[in-house]
């Protein structure tokens, strides 16, 4: 008995599962009024493992993401929105229809553990209403629109503006985040909010504004807005529809040829202009670079003959050893020698090995620069 009773509670549990998942939720809203529906996660974890629950006691808070479109269609109707801040957060589907009719809309639910999906369909039904004369709308800055969409939060919103106006014929029609009305994006830091513009609706104009209960709900009043709904503008007439046919206007005439253009000047301003200022800057380089070059006979005369002998000692020692470069086991290169001459060879008579300033480190006695040294 007890086995056919477990049998039983098996059956109906996942009947219950199977059907709750696909089974349609209703709604009938009025035109005008503010529709709200938190989607809770709970819920459609149940949905997940129902079984795992009611047997092994595991109690799952998994991340999920919802996906809501309206039915055959890739999104929602235009008049309804929805929001979701973090997975493991509650959906919001929110809005306020403007028309009479009938939206059938699809909720996907993925859970990010097990990327599980599950199915809900509610059916909204919109029927027509009389709307009240006045509506205002203002702005509270201490807050973000997943806040105030809760039923408890707005009954809070809705009670502090009853007592504001002395009225109980307040409802609220609208609430909008305030990025969606062009506003910016806060700091991610504490104390920083994105705002809700709230519209609501009521039976006269309102009195003063001095009235904060709550310091999440205070209102900006900078940003309040007040709608006569009485007096309205009247609509722009209607296009008049005409037969279709154009009117008879004669025969085409073409338009005559335009005149004829001298294009000698424009040729003068993109052509040789252009062409004349690189020839000038041609030959003004050309004279830099070659007019102004002195010569190597010109610069030897007005080197100084030490420097310049040793200049040339220099290049020939850097050609010895790039000719020693490419052998080995020779004798040591004359440059490493005390005291030598570059082309002979000689060695200087130690009593030329002096330290006076006088005397350069290098000299030659059968060198064409040799007269030129002071003694």
């Amino acid at each position: 008995m007890a086995g056919c009773r477990s049998w039983v509670l098996f059956f109906t549990v996942c009947a219950v599962s199977w059907f709750g998942a696909g089974a349609e939720i209703k709604f009938t809203i009025p035109v005008g009024k503010f529709f709200t529906h938190e989607l809770m996660r709970e819920t459609f974890q149940n949905d997940f493992e129902p079984l795992s629950k009611l047997y092994a006691g595991y109690l799952y808070d998994d991340p999920m993401t919802f996906k809501c479109n309206r039915q055959n269609y890739p999104d929602l109707p235009e008049w309804l929105r929805f929001t979701q801040r973090h997975p493991y957060d509650n959906g919001f589907l929110y809005g306020t229809p403007t028309s009479p009719g009938k939206s059938i809309i699809e909720v996907y639910a993925m859970n990010k553990r097990n990327y599980e999906t599950t199915r809900q369909i509610f059916v909204i039904k919109i029927v027509a209403e009389k709307l009240l004369p006045y509506q205002a709308e203002f702005f509270i800055k201490l807050r973000e629109i997943e806040k105030v969409l809760p039923s408890a939060v707005q009954d809070e919103i809705q009670q502090d503006l009853q007592k504001l106006w002395d009225t109980e014929a307040l409802e609220i029609l609208n609430m909008t985040n305030a990025l969606d009305r062009g506003g910016r994006v806060p700091l991610p830091l504490a104390g920083h909010f994105e705002g809700v513009y709230v519209k609501g609706a009521k039976v006269k104009i309102p009195g003063g504004c001095n009235f904060c209960s709550i310091p999440s709900n205070c209102i900006s009043w900078c940003k309040m807005e007040l709608f006569d709904l009485t007096k309205r503008k009247p609509a722009p007439p209607a296009p008049t529809i005409g037969s279709g046919i154009l009117e008879a206007a004669g025969d085409f005439i073409p338009p005559e040829s335009p005149p004829s253009r001298d294009f000698f000047p424009d040729y003068l301003v993109t052509v040789i202009v252009p062409l004349i200022l690189a020839i000038i800057l041609c030959l003004l380089l050309a004279y830099i670079m070659y007019g102004r070059r002195e010569g190597v006979e010109k610069r030897n005369a007005r080197t100084n003959q030490i420097q310049l002998y040793h200049h040339h000692t220099i290049h020939g020692n850097t050609d010895e050893l790039r000719s020693m470069s490419g052998s080995r086991g020779v004798s040591p290169p004359l440059s490493t020698l005390p005291m030598f001459n570059s082309r002979t060879g000689e060695r200087a008579s130690p009593s030329l090995q002096s330290d006076s300033p006088t005397i350069p480190l290098i000299m030659a006695q059968h060198d064409p620069y040799c007269d030129t040294l002071p003694r």
